[in-house]
């Protein structure tokens, strides 16, 4: 393998002068250079980045852990941050956690060995083990879409409560009365804040909703679908029901075509996240969508702001609105008298 002295010397130059080429950290002239980029084409010279680098004191390589990188919402996610990232020199590491503490905290030690220089985090619940890795090293984290409220770094955040509370108003505003929610886990400070904004516009349509009308599952579509049978057990009379994400709404639709009912002439479905399978379904998926391309872009941006910043700042808090996508998997049924339409 070529080294920078079999460069110099096909080059007829000194190591320092290659080396400035390769870097651009001096002005070489441009016969000089044109011999040095020759002999590295010639000899098939490949310098040592990551050694080049380190020297100093950057990677360009930043870390993104991911709890479930199955899931499609945090596939888009993490390939929003990749191009913005990519576009702007710096390469990724993507790691998933499973949604585990235990696999978030060892993929943290992975990362730090790898000299990132920063991490866009999205927790895998109310841990704190990566981020107290993190910031032992003092290291720069931005936390995207699940908060955690009591840490002093960068969060970008869809307003969760916002979101929640657009899927309640829409239901109600189409006379549903008897509704269900397969909320996500309790740990996930993004679930609880849909379930949230979601009670309160039932609240203020006058409609109750019960703990039994209520099902934790976890954001999986299997979770959806076995919550769904749940419900239809719990709640006989239902007519709509709220998941709080896209995928467990696909599986709460399995679940009511395995029980021969309809959607939405027999209960109505509205997921959250906009997912790409959400319009693609039959029927389309009614949902919550999220500004996913700006939460990439802006923890993209914030993370590389600090690692040039490197200096004492005030944590940027930055919750992007969420809108109300309709499709046709929700129906109007008023006083469920006749002429009822889909919405």
């Amino acid at each position: 393998m070529a080294t920078i002295r079999d460069v110099a010397l096909y080059a007829q130059v000194s190591a320092s002068t290659v080396s400035h080429v390769i870097n651009g950290t001096r002005f070489v002239d441009q016969g000089t250079r044109e011999r040095v980029c020759a002999a590295i084409d010639a000899l098939g010279y490949r310098p040592n980045a990551l050694a080049r680098s380190l020297r100093r004191g950057e990677t360009n390589i930043i870390g993104l852990l991911v709890p479930d990188n199955a899931n499609p919402f945090f596939a888009e996610l993490a390939h929003v941050i990749e191009e913005a990232g990519f576009s702007r020199g710096y390469n990724l590491i993507l790691c998933n956690s499973e949604a585990s503490a235990t696999k978030e905290t060892s993929y943290m030690r992975v990362l730090l060995s790898r000299q990132i220089d920063g991490l866009i985090l999205i927790p895998a619940g109310n841990y704190h083990g990566a981020l107290e890795a993190a910031s032992s090293e003092g290291l720069p984290v931005v936390i995207v879409d699940r908060g955690l409220s009591d840490w002093p770094v960068d969060q970008v955040s869809a307003d969760n409560e916002l979101g929640g509370y657009l899927a309640g108003q829409h239901l109600a505003s189409l006379g549903h009365r008897c509704v269900g929610c397969i909320s996500g886990p309790g740990e996930a400070t993004s679930s609880s804040y849909r379930l949230k904004g979601f009670r309160r516009a039932l609240q203020e349509g006058g409609i109750e909703l019960s703990e039994r009308a209520i099902i934790q599952a976890d954001f999986r579509y299997a979770s959806g679908e076995q919550a769904m049978a749940r419900l239809l057990q719990e709640l006989p009379g239902i007519t709509a029901v709220f998941a709080a994400n896209d995928l467990m709404a696909l599986g709460a639709m399995n679940a009511l075509r395995k029980a021969c009912l309809s959607v939405p002439a027999d209960i109505s479905v509205i997921g959250f996240d906009d997912i790409f399978l959400a319009a693609a379904m039959y029927p389309a998926l009614t949902t919550i969508a999220q500004p996913v391309k700006e939460m990439g872009q802006v923890s993209v941006s914030l993370l590389l702001e600090r690692i040039k910043q490197r200096t004492s700042y005030t944590p940027a808090r930055v919750v992007l609105p969420t809108t109300l996508i309709e499709r046709e998997s929700c129906r109007y049924i008023g006083n469920n008298g006749p002429g009822s339409q889909e919405a």
